[in-house]
Parts: C-alpha cells; structure tokens; sequence
C-alpha cells in the first residue's frame, strides 16, 4: 500500500501466534498502525522482531521497497496492557480456539476499548454468536477469519453472528479488502464457507479408503491428476496434520448434529491415537524423510491389449471417444450390439458401480472392466473391476488404455469410482452451503478458490460437469449405497431440474 493512504483505523490484535503475526504484518503493510499484545511475557516483542525480519526479507527479495519494509515496520508496536489497546477502532483476537477463554477476553476488552471498536474474533470453529454472547454489546462482535499462512492466503471470511450489526460486517470487509484480502461476507454457521466446503474432499477421500476400494497413493494419483487438484486428499492431511483437520471434521459433524454429509472417518481417529499426523511427525499417510515425501511407486503396465474390445454405449459420446482411444492403442473395436464370446467388455457407469452396469447390460462379468469418462482421460485414467472380473481381462484393460503412455489406475468395484464420488460430494456440500444462504453463490466458489486452492469453485465445477449429471451420481450414489450422506441438495435438484446453473442464486 502507498505510504500517502489515510492512516484509517488503529488495528489492535491480541494473540501473537501464527495467525496474529500474519494479520499484524499485512496491516502494517496496508498503512495502519497496529498493536500488538500477548500476556506470555516477550511473546509480543518477539512477535514485532520476526514481523519486521520477514519485511526486511521481502525488501530484500524486491518484494518490498526498502522504505515500505521500514515504514511498516515503525507501525508496529507492542503494548503491555489490554487498556492500552483503547485508541484502536478494531481489536482482532488470535488466541486459543477455546470458547470460554475467548469469551473472558472479549468480557475483559470491553472494558478496555471505547464503545464504538469492533471487536472481532479470527475463529476457525467456534460459533460467533457464542462468544459474542459474552458481551454486553453483542452487535459489535463479527468472525473475522484469515487463514494461515496469512499474507499468502489471500481471502478473509467475515462472520456476522446473530446480533452483529450490518456496518460492524461492512466495516470488517472493508478493512479485509484495504489489507489487500478478498474479503467474503458469510453467517454464523458451524466451518463458516471455506472449512464447511472442504469437507467434501478429505471426507469423501477417507470413505472411500475405508470401504477398500483403492490405497491411498491411487486416491492421491487420481484426484491429482485425473480431476486436476494441486494436491491428492492424503497429501493434504498429511500437509495440515491430523491433529489440525480431524478435529475440525469432528467438530462440523457434531455441530451440525450429525448431518451424515460430514461424518469423519474411524481411519483418521485410529491415525490421531497413534500420533501418525503427517509431515510434522515424519509419518503420516506418507512417509517424510528431512520433510520429503516418500516416493510410492505405481506396477508398471501390462502389454497393451490387441484383441476385441467391445465398448458400452449407454452414453453415445463416451463410446465415440474410447472407440477411438482403444483403436488408436491397436484393440479390436467391435461395432456389434452385444459382444462376441472373447471380448473384453468396457461399461461406462455415471455414479453406479461395475456390476450394476454389467447386470443392465447383460455382459458376462468376468469380462467386464467398468472406465470413468467423467475426468480427464490425457492426465489419467482410472478402471474398475467387477468382483468376478479374470485377472487376465483386467489387465488387458489395463494394456489397453495405458498402451498410449496415460497412467492408468485400477480399483475396485465402487459406486461412482472415486473421482465422480468425491466431486459430487463437493459440489452438493457447496450447493448445501448456498441453499443455507450462509453466503451469496459467487462469494462461495470465491472463497473455497482462494482458501482451499480447488481448481474451481464447486458451483463453478457443477456447471463444468453438468448439475444434470451431479444429480445422477448423487442419486445413483444413495440408491447403491443407502446412505443418506449422498442425497442432493434442492439447490442442485431444482437448478438441474431446469438446465440452469449452479451460480444462479434467487431474487
């Protein structure tokens, strides 16, 4: 921020943690004069010191200008005392996420600061109501919710609890945007957006871990690569540590009374008890030696396959594409109705499993290999066996669509392979939050982007697939499986129902 701007509001933060120091730096840096207060003794001053090194790297590296790493730098400064932090006209709280300790805070601020100053919490978890509670002016309470590391994740929820007042949240927003944040407007609900739309990913990832259908390596290879996420769901709690997200999972479940969509899984709790957490421990899902990830190796390939392939067309442009495919890899293409008696058959299911599309079809199972065309087929592609599929026309599958050099992996039989499960997961937890009204249909897809770093928004990523199609897995999903976790959200029925899209929100 240039020096010029107005100075605007005095910013105090109570906390000096991780997340208080990254608020405090980008605050600095956006011109406002910041206090900084801990009650560990030193914690503060040790805070300012690490604070103005990091400017001083970034001046370094031609991040920043000498005179800005200085000039933000001088508004740092540390106060002993709560009653210190009476001129500023937003106090930030980045303490422990516990609920009763914030609250005695909160109690012990408003005897501090003046009776117009915000104050706002930057919880992950807790329900801002709940602490606002505390208070004797709940209105002047909000969430004000940055994620770690701070001045790189650059989206800031801001929470408006029950009683919040409208400027309080407009203020907050305002402020979020000046420290060069997207700042998202949301309502008190349990994981706010970001942490209530990430649920899909892990939780998913970890039933679908739990029911045998593939290792964790294959899930991580074909989330990466097939569905095109910067990291596999393993990789990332292994990054974020179990003892961070599984709390977290636990947490929104519970808060959400048992709302089958987020139940956690028994894997991760087994993983916890063990100490098993991921990088900071050196073992995770992964192995970590000096904080690299072990390398698991995938089997290397079959021969390719040359004999007859007979392909399902249930959906005529699928056919069209693995006809060419398995043509251009030197099968046998049958153009026939049914298959010839030595063909390995190819079904095509959208949210069903390998056996129901053999028993529809007809088709012998032990030569039948089911393939997901809903993700990308040049990255990765991922096969499925029936139970009674041979060993032999398994890998002749196998051959076949790796003949080309695409990875291929293979799993077993599994409503909705594992790419089309977890997406629609996503996209319906993300239509869940926008029928809630819990924030506006851009903002969520805004959010989770720049949180979560998904390819898309999942209103974004509906659209991408087809909320018709979304529909079909879920629904297909809930009758294989009977569990109430998969069924649609009526934002997403009613807007597939219609042909429109996912991000269109109601007048």
């Amino acid at each position: 921020m240039p020096d010029s701007q107005a100075p605007g509001p005095i910013l105090g933060i109570v906390g000096t943690g991780a997340m208080g120091r990254g608020i405090a730096q980008i605050a600095a840096q956006a011109g406002i004069r910041t206090l900084l207060h801990d009650t560990a003794p030193g914690a503060a001053a040790a805070a300012r010191d690490g604070i103005v090194d990091t400017l001083a790297k970034l001046a370094a590296k031609g991040k920043l200008t000498t005179a800005a790493a200085e000039a933000a730098a001088a508004r740092l400064e540390v106060v002993a005392e709560l009653q210190q932090l009476a001129p500023a006209g937003v106090v930030v709280e980045a303490i422990v996420e516990d609920l009763e300790a914030k609250r005695r805070l909160f109690r012990e601020l408003e005897a501090a600061v003046a009776a117009d100053c915000i104050l706002a919490s930057n919880t992950s978890s807790l329900s801002v109501t709940a602490i606002a509670a505390a208070c004797t002016q709940p209105e002047r309470v909000a969430g004000f919710h940055f994620f770690n590391p701070v001045p790189l994740m650059k989206i800031v929820e801001v929470v408006e609890g029950l009683l919040t007042a409208p400027a309080v949240a407009a203020s907050l927003r305002g402020l979020g945007e000046r420290m060069g944040h997207a700042a998202v407007a949301v309502r008190d609900t349990p994981g706010f957006v970001v942490n209530h739309a990430g649920r899909g990913y892990v939780t998913e990832a970890l039933a679908i871990l739990g029911e045998g259908v593939a290792p964790f390596p294959a899930i991580d290879r074909i989330m990466r690569e097939a569905a095109g996420f910067p990291m596999g769901p393993f990789e990332l709690m292994d990054l974020t540590g179990l003892d961070v997200s599984h709390p977290v999972m636990e947490s929104i479940y519970r808060q959400f009374y048992e709302e089958p969509r987020f139940r956690p899984s028994p894997i991760a709790a087994q993983r916890c008890a063990a100490g098993v957490l991921g990088r900071k421990t050196g073992r995770g899902f992964y192995a970590y030696a000096d904080g690299r990830k072990e390398a698991i190796e995938e089997a290397p390939a079959p021969p390719p396959h040359k004999g007859p392939v007979w392909i399902d067309r249930t959906v005529p442009e699928w056919h069209a594409t693995l006809a060419a495919l398995a043509a251009r890899n030197g099968a046998q293409v049958e153009n026939l109705s049914r298959p010839s008696a030595t063909a390995l058959c190819i079904v095509t299911p959208l949210g069903g499993d390998a056996s129901g599309a053999c028993a529809a079809a007809g088709l012998d199972a032990a030569r039948t290999v089911a393939i997901d065309c809903l993700t990308d087929l040049a990255r990765r592609r991922t096969l499925m066996t029936t139970p009674l599929t041979t060993p032999a026309m398994r890998d002749a599958a196998h051959g076949l669509f790796a003949a080309d050099g695409v990875p291929v992996s293979v799993i077993r039989d599994s409503a909705g392979f594992v790419a089309q499960r977890v997406l629609a997961m996503i996209v319906n937890i993300g239509c869940h939050i926008a029928q809630q009204r819990i924030a506006a249909p851009a903002d969520i897809d805004r959010a989770v982007t720049l949180g979560l770093g998904y390819p898309q928004g999942p209103l974004a990523l509906g659209d991408a697939i087809g909320p018709r199609r979304v529909l079909d897995i879920l629904e297909t999903l809930q009758a294989c499986s009977g569990d109430p976790r998969y069924r649609p959200s009526p934002w997403l029925r009613r807007r597939a129902l219609l042909g429109a899209s996912l991000l269109t929100d109601e007048v």
